[in-house]
């Protein structure tokens, strides 16, 4: 680059001003256009090869430099239904003698002649035979050549670029200064693209070679299928259906549902203005029935509707992100407020609006799988019959994606995980999410249009992705087999290593493992293995726990009460409380601005005085079993004026971990107490910060998704900093817990508990899926409060929580091993499916070469010809995979035999 700066870029400048001039063709007296042609050469094609000059009546110098011009101004008239070249004597006129052709470079006004010879076919056909697409079929006036439209096509497909910056680019290229604009044929461009895309797509799916015609097209009939994906009497061997039940999984299909809520639409236009073409042929369902179906769907019975309302608030898991930022999503002036589709989930293909019913086993993906799937069944039988399948005949999954899974409760994270489950894979259930990366900057054009222009555009970019992917099947299996080959042998190895550990020290445990997880497996309903079945301590347990012990005591006679209604153990719980209290008003004051209004200065100091004057009391009480307390009051009370004067948030409680770090005196057992509430505090302090960075995780990546706009995302901003202060006051809460804990520990000997209440830095508050600053995906760790458990580790049930975590990792570590084997055993079958499906369509391409008789001979070559091509392209993309592919038997070699995991 510094050479073509310094030596080059002079000379590149000065070639490209010579192109200005007549160049190498100066001394050029006569035009070239033609041997006998006289004429002074003047003019400059554009679009030819080299810099040749001709004369007007072959092809301006207008004395001083080449002036614009167009090929009307030159004479040239286009002749339609005659071989180029050739005059007709019956020509008539286009309309007004006013044609443009919309080109790849230009925007051409041109003198066009059609043919009205006796034999002459309509003006539209006269046109399309000349590869040009009219703009309409009645006295058009304009048309684009095909080659333009093609360009778009693959161009908006690639760049998303909208129709409206495709024409800026024509007319701009046409004229740059103004001067000379081109007439707008916009509105022509947008109904030409609108026709192109669904002729090509009927052309694509063989729909002009069925005699029964276009519409005798089937729902989803012109959809891209998933060719890895399981598909009878297209890719399957004829005995699938006997499969051995260890094998069915192989021929599983894959769903998994998400809708896109950027993917909205303007109410503009109608469906009788503005009526789609592709009538549920692809990915979107026909309008109509849709529209019929949520009117009958209207007409459910109110009982019904509350029936399923009442069991809807038996919701089980966390309050997602869907319902906290509901209002967000502002759908004023809105048609439709985002699209949902069913993709699938194994391969990243949007699934057709139509789906066959035979293959039996369905695994079913969904953000809210876990509460959708519970009365799914019950909301089906309010649908029309033909809706319905037999389900009973069906073996369903349903699962959560992997990165929505850790915003969910902990039972979902066992019972809906792809890895834990049988038959999975390595599937990870976010294939619609990566769908929407592609498509969303459409979604700029798509919210402006008709709803008719809205769903042929995206199904016509849907179908592109697919396509897509077909073509990468190549590149994309083999990728995918050779990452899971080596994964497959070193977790088999791990898993070997740790289960023949174990055997050895607990053979009637993981004996008695196995079955459980085996049993699962086959049956959900069975006892989870994956599940924590040790109770985790909680400040309500542990208060219940002391509570039952002071009434054992009085049973016994004693009675180290000292207060006819408050216990020791209710003394420390409730100053606890009061902490809390004084933490959440200091945060409060804080919170206020400057310049607060007089309404929240009140309220706050009301809170401070009801706080100060239960301090009073508790602190009164307190001297009662802790005297010493009011030898250090007295001396904090010697450093300010008065008391009162002292703020409610600032009052120094005393507890006994407090007192024994002074030389005063305080009873063991008030020291016990305390021990036990502060590591149920803890406890609690970490489930709640769990909680909240789940649903930080789940909030954040909502936002990104979906949010638009400065209003929405001042809303959604609101909520999310809710969440971050929930977080600090739950790291607050811990931090005092653990500091609390670590004076009692030394006061009453108790080693080692640092193993169950580690010291939380800042660095360990992080969600499952963050690692630390400076760490990759592929070196991430895992923060510890996401390790524990929250149980007794240390202590009389150290054992059972020792077996529990065995047990746990063990089934983790069978399932991380199986779920590789699947992957490899699966990446096969999708191979030898993608082949079979090729060799499918080839055949099926063949056949319809041959459907349509009675047709004139250039059509029925056409016909034939195009089937013929589409049939010799699926063979030679089934060879060159099979080629790529022809590696994997020694790849598969290449390693040990996996052993199967029992």
């Amino acid at each position: 680059m510094a050479h073509w700066v310094k030596e080059e870029r002079e000379k590149y400048l000065m070639e490209l001003i010579r192109l200005e001039g007549h160049g190498d063709y100066a001394t050029r007296e006569a035009c070239r256009g033609d041997r006998e042609c006289t004429f002074k050469p003047e003019y400059r094609c554009k679009d030819c090869f080299g810099t040749k000059l001709y004369c007007k009546d072959c092809m301006h110098w207008n004395g001083y430099y080449f002036e614009d011009t167009t090929l009307k101004y030159l004479g040239l008239r286009i002749q339609l239904g005659h071989p180029v070249g050739e005059r007709c004597f019956n020509q008539s006129k286009a309309f007004d003698d006013d044609f443009v052709i919309l080109d790849i470079n230009h925007v051409h006004e041109v003198a066009l002649d059609f043919c009205e010879c006796s034999c002459a076919q309509s003006h539209t056909t006269q046109i399309l035979r000349a590869r040009l697409y009219p703009a309409t079929s009645s006295d058009p006036k304009s048309a684009a050549t095909f080659q333009v439209l093609q360009h778009f096509q693959m161009l908006t497909f690639e760049s998303k670029v909208s129709a409206f910056e495709y024409w800026q680019t024509l007319a701009r290229l046409t004229d740059n200064t103004g001067i000379k604009p081109c007439k707008d044929r916009y509105k022509s461009l947008l109904h030409m693209i609108k026709q192109w895309r669904n002729i090509t797509l009927l052309k694509r799916f063989g729909r002009g070679h069925d005699p029964a015609g276009i519409d005798a097209t089937e729902p989803g009939g012109c959809a891209v299928l998933c060719h890895a994906c399981p598909h009878p009497r297209k890719n399957l061997p004829d005995d699938w259906r006997m499969a051995p039940p260890d094998k069915q999984w192989l021929y599983a299909q894959y769903f998994a549902i998400n809708a896109n809520f950027r993917l909205v639409r303007k109410n503009v236009s109608s469906d009788s203005i503005d009526p789609g073409l592709s009538k549920g042929w692809s990915y979107f369902v026909e309008e109509t029935g849709f529209k019929l179906f949520l009117k009958d769907i209207g007409k459910v019975s109110q009982e019904v509707h509350e029936h399923i309302y009442f069991k809807l608030l038996s919701l089980t898991c966390v309050n997602h992100n869907t319902v906290n930022l509901a209002e967000t999503k502002n759908s004023r002036g809105l048609a439709a407020t985002g699209a949902g589709t069913v993709d699938c989930s194994h391969h990243n293909f949007k699934r057709p609006c139509r789906h066959s019913d035979e293959v039996s086993v369905l695994n079913v993906s969904y953000d809210i799988a876990c509460q959708w799937s519970k009365h799914l069944w019950d909301h089906m039988s309010t649908y029309p019959s033909h809706l319905h399948f037999e389900r009973d005949r069906k073996t369903m999954t349903f699962l959560i994606p992997k990165f929505h899974l850790p915003a969910h409760i902990a039972a979902c994270q066992i019972s809906f995980s792809h890895n834990l489950i049988k038959g999975m894979g390595r599937t990870d259930g976010e294939a619609p999410e990566r769908g929407w990366a592609n498509i969303n900057p459409v979604a700029t054009s798509t919210r402006e249009m008709g709803p008719g222009a809205c769903r042929d555009t995206l199904d016509d970019h849907f179908s592109y992705y697919n396509w897509k992917k077909v073509t990468n099947f190549g590149i994309s299996l083999l990728s995918k087999i050779k990452t899971a080959i080596p994964e497959r042998e070193q977790h088999q190895c791990d898993f070997d290593e740790f289960n023949r550990a174990l055997t050895e020290e607990r053979p009637s445990e993981v004996a008695q493992w196995k079955e459980v997880v085996e049993n699962w497996e086959s049956n959900h309903s069975s006892k989870n293995p994956f599940e924590i079945r040790t109770v985790s301590m909680t400040l309500a347990a542990v208060r219940l726990k002391l509570s039952q012990q002071e009434a054992e005591d009085l049973e016994n006679g004693l009675n180290n009460s000292l207060h006819m209604d408050i216990s020791p153990g209710v003394l420390i719980s409730s100053g606890m409380d009061l902490e809390e209290q004084q933490y959440r008003l200091q945060q409060d004051l804080a919170a206020l601005s400057t310049h607060p209004m007089d309404l929240q200065t009140t309220k706050l100091q009301e809170r401070s005085n009801a706080l100060l004057r239960k301090i009073e009391q508790w602190c009164n009480i307190q001297l009662l079993y802790m005297p010493a307390v009011g030898r250090l009051r007295a001396v904090e009370i010697a450093n300010v004026q008065s008391l009162r004067e002292e703020k409610a948030h600032e009052v120094k409680l005393w507890f006994p971990s407090k007192v024994k770090e002074t030389t005063e005196p305080c009873e063991e057992s008030l020291c016990a107490y305390e021990w036990e509430l502060w590591r149920a505090q803890a406890h609690k302090a970490l489930d709640e910060l769990r909680r909240q960075l789940r649903l930080r995780t789940h909030l954040y990546k909502f936002k990104d998704t979906h949010i638009r706009g400065q209003r929405a995302n001042t809303r959604a901003s609101a909520v999310l900093n809710k969440v971050e202060q929930t977080i600090k006051t739950a790291v607050a809460r811990y931090r005092r817990a653990w500091s609390a804990v670590k004076t009692l520990s030394m006061v009453l000997g108790k080693p080692n508990w640092e193993i169950e209440l580690p010291e939380l830095r800042p660095a360990d508050v992080r969600g499952m899926t963050e690692g630390e600053a400076g760490q990759s995906e592929g070196t991430r760790t895992l923060s510890w409060i996401w390790k524990t458990h929250g149980v007794a580790g240390v202590g009389e049930d150290s054992e059972a929580v020792l077996s529990e975590g065995l047990r746990i990792e063990w089934c983790k570590s069978r399932a991380r091993a199986n779920r590789w084997a699947e992957e490899v055993d699966l990446l096969q079958e999708e191979m030898r499916r993608v082949a079979s499906f090729l060799s499918w369509h080839a055949g099926w391409w063949e056949e319809q070469a041959n459907r349509r008789t009675a047709l004139a001979a250039p059509e029925q070559e056409g016909i034939e010809g195009y089937a013929k091509r589409q049939a010799a392209l699926r063979r030679a993309m089934r060879d060159r995979f099979q080629q790529m592919w022809s590696v994997v038997p020694a790849l598969l070699q290449s390693t040990s035999p996996a052993i199967a995991v029992s």
